[in-house]
């Protein structure tokens, strides 16, 4: 998806679902759409907390970053702005590659049979809602033990929820 901050008091996202997809045969236009983003995650041990050691008093938990977008959806088949979505996406996506790839690599015929798999969609944003637990709920010495666990473990987005917990402990 593509967020375009021209459009709205809030902007509106812009982007494609297959059109095998039931949601947008099944979706009225208008209709309230809903856009989750998620940001690193990962599992905590109780293992990792002073306050174990000190009284046993603690539970394992998450740490998450989640979005949600809310906002009126409209559906799109018309080639020419599946194409133009398309092009967009392509061009944030490959920038910055040393030869980046472009809409026009592709046999036309080839990318006019893709488009014809999709459905566009655009979704004014009128609500946003986050929720971040990064351990701000425990003492500043269980934090410590979760960024130091969080290092010696390593594993998917560890590395991220150690950054974001380290911040909020630090600063």
């Amino acid at each position: 998806m593509l967020l375009d901050t021209t459009k709205g008091e809030q902007g509106q996202l812009r982007g494609h679902i297959a059109r095998a997809n039931l949601q947008w045969r099944d979706t009225k236009t208008g209709s309230e759409g809903l856009a989750i983003f998620l940001g690193p995650d990962a599992y905590i041990t109780p293992r990792w907390y002073e306050t174990k050691r000190q009284t046993g008093k603690v539970v394992p938990t998450w740490n998450y970053v989640a979005i949600h977008v809310r906002g009126p959806v409209t559906f799109f088949t018309d080639a020419d702005w599946l194409k133009e979505n398309v092009t967009s996406l392509t061009k944030k996506h490959e920038f910055g590659a040393e030869t980046p790839w472009k809409i026009a690599d592709a046999p036309s015929d080839y990318i006019g049979t893709e488009l014809k798999a999709i459905v566009g969609f655009e979704m004014a944003i009128s609500r946003m809602e986050g929720k971040w637990k990064m351990s701000q709920n425990r003492p500043e010495r269980d934090r410590v033990g979760v960024v130091e666990g969080l290092s010696e473990r390593n594993e998917n987005q560890d590395l991220e929820v150690l950054e974001n917990v380290r911040s909020r402990t630090e600063g």
